[in-house]
């Protein structure tokens, strides 16, 4: 009923991969393996696991669904809302060679030739296998499904090593005040055309001033918003390990808090906009305007480097921008700038004027 696998690692170590098959009229009804780093270890996990199995029977029929399953099984049972970003990146998953295959057959080996056959930047594989990961940290304890989540990680350390993943890297890019006056231009110009078109003038703006991210500003309700102690309660505030129900309270700079206070109160929220359509036109307006390489989530760095720039220490200005872990932030207090690059800007004046 079982057989030990021995197989060697990428990284030259060896594992042993225990594998139980229970086959009913020819067919395989049960399937499960682990993977061990003794040889012992896997004998004496299979001779448990025949042992229960020859008592109590296998805890249901076939438990070795394919990894394309597996992962629709993670978004449709996930009450936790998953991301725009991580969403592609599974669907994109599901057209490779390795989510057809069963859970049980998925060893480091096959997570590192699938990170090999990504034809993109070793931070782009790297955050490929890092939602992937998520998949192999649930699918054992939740499902009991033969996922190796200790070969995801075998795989992770290998590929990180020769240098085929890695982390994404900080940017730095940060818009001139030249960059800035074409595109406040060009969006007061839009502005006259179309009244009803989102106040992309204001959203730069308080994007800068506030350092919030677009989705952040999308979400910020006038009931959240406090103008007498000058913040502003962030809801699902983006967080590495957890989104939703981080809700955190902000402190606004002044010129954040009067741009609020221009914005007109005809609904619940404070910037009626969606994240979408804030971005593709910002997208499409850096490009009409010949702006290289300037993305939306660029005005928050921005404002975190004002904030150093014009005096702020790492508390204060963790209490702006929502950092959790000052650590973050360190790389800000090497600003060569100092004073404040927008005073007498004349766009702020604009923005700040009903």
């Amino acid at each position: 009923m079982g057989t030990i696998v021995t197989r060697k690692r990428l990284d030259g170590t060896i594992g042993y991969t225990a594998q139980i098959v229970i086959k009913r009229k020819g067919k395989n009804t049960h399937r499960e393996a682990k993977t061990f780093d003794r040889a012992q270890a896997a004998k004496a996990w299979m001779a448990k696991r025949e042992t229960e199995i020859r008592e109590k029977g296998p805890e249901g029929p076939v438990i070795d669904p394919p990894l394309s399953d597996v992962i629709d099984q993670y978004i449709k049972e996930s009450e936790k809302e998953i991301g725009r970003t991580k969403a592609q990146v599974l669907r994109t998953i599901k057209t490779y060679d390795i989510a057809g295959k069963r859970c049980s057959q998925i060893e480091s080996d096959t997570i590192t030739d699938f990170a090999k056959q990504l034809d993109m930047q070793p931070q782009t594989r790297g955050n490929y296998l890092s939602h992937l990961a998520s998949i192999f940290a649930v699918a054992r304890p939740m499902w009991k499904y033969p996922l190796d989540y200790a070969a995801m990680k075998d795989a992770q350390t290998v590929l990180r090593r020769l240098g085929i993943i890695s982390k994404s890297k900080e940017r730095d890019r940060r818009p001139t005040l030249d960059e800035l006056d074409k595109l406040m231009s060009h969006f007061q110009d839009r502005q006259k055309r179309r009244k009803k078109s989102a106040q992309m003038c204001r959203l730069i703006a308080f994007a800068i001033f506030s350092t919030r991210r677009q989705e952040e500003i999308t979400r910020l309700a006038w009931s959240d918003f406090e103008e007498e102690h000058k913040r502003v309660m962030v809801r699902d505030m983006k967080h590495p390990g957890q989104k939703d129900g981080n809700d955190t309270w902000c402190d606004l700079p002044e010129p954040a808090v009067q741009i609020i206070k221009t914005m007109p109160r005809s609904g619940e929220l404070i910037f009626p906009y969606s994240a979408d359509a804030i971005s593709a036109a910002f997208t499409r307006a850096c490009a009409f305007l010949e702006i290289k390489d300037l993305h939306f989530h660029d005005l928050r760095h921005e404002g975190v480097s004002w904030l150093f720039e014009t005096g702020y220490n790492i508390p204060h200005a963790a209490a702006v921008s929502g950092h959790r872990s000052w650590t973050s932030l360190k790389r800000y207090t090497q600003v060569r700038q100092r004073g404040d690059k927008y005073a007498g800007w004349k766009w702020l004046d604009v923005v700040t004027t009903s």
